[in-house]
């Protein structure tokens, strides 16, 4: 088979793939044959099984190719610069559109939409980061954002920084959350530590913290283990002892 003749049957492979999830979504994909398909936008005459399920075997999941660094990608044999920028280019444009799906809904109604943001964004990651939910009165969401990176705790997330932010947009509530690159999700003393500090430090300037959540291999909540629940008895006690 000459190379025109391989770049024909990699062709018709790669149309054949589009055509199977225009027709039926990408349940009818396997992981292996998405990261082929995104890999073609930067090989668009090349065939990229290999590389896809090498991709797979060193990162384990097709999350975690996306989430890799552009330095582990590009040690793939096969996986250039332009395979590279294809794959995070749709993870940024996914967490876009996961993130602005959010913004208006109540979080009453769409609690699970912020946890598959939360999840989508700061899953994987190879240091911690710090985000910040803003709500409004009604509890609609207003924004998101990243206050903090590197070791989360009360030294490096600063709690006046946040109420300053969230007074610049006129919020009323907050959500947080941060992520354990190991994957756990069991929060530990500096969490239960920079959470009570948060709740006082909100309370003290009327601004609501109703959960925390830890981003690992899944989404833990303080609010949904009756944590949020004891920090407020806890703050009510010491309140009541000034």
């Amino acid at each position: 088979m000459d190379k025109g003749q391989w770049q024909q049957r990699g062709a018709g492979h790669r149309q054949r793939l589009r055509d199977r999830f225009l027709d039926q979504g990408l349940a009818a994909l396997s992981d292996t044959e998405i990261l082929e398909l995104l890999l073609s936008f930067g090989t668009p005459r090349g065939d990229c099984k290999q590389q896809a399920r090498e991709l797979l075997g060193r990162f384990s999941s097709l999350p975690g190719v996306l989430d890799a660094e552009a330095d582990d990608l590009l040690q793939i044999s096969g996986v250039g610069p332009k395979n590279c920028f294809a794959l995070r280019f749709i993870k940024a444009v996914a967490d876009r559109y996961l993130q602005q799906r959010m913004r208006g809904r109540s979080y009453l109604r769409s609690s699970q939409a912020v946890h598959d943001y939360l999840l989508h964004s700061m899953r994987g990651l190879p240091r911690e980061v710090f985000t910040v939910i803003y709500l409004d009165s009604s509890l609609a969401i207003l924004d998101s954002e990243v206050v903090a990176e590197g070791t989360v705790n009360v030294n490096t997330v600063y709690p006046r920084e946040i109420v300053r932010r969230a007074l610049s947009r006129n919020a009323a509530a907050l959500i947080v959350a941060h992520n354990h690159p190991s994957g756990a999700v069991s929060p530990s003393q500096q969490d239960h530590h920079l959470t009570r500090t948060l709740y006082l430090v909100c309370n003290l300037m009327q601004i609501r913290l109703l959960d925390h959540l830890i981003i690992g291999d899944r989404c833990f909540s303080f609010a949904d283990n009756g944590l949020m629940e004891e920090i407020c008895r806890w703050y009510e006690t010491v309140n009541g002892q000034l």
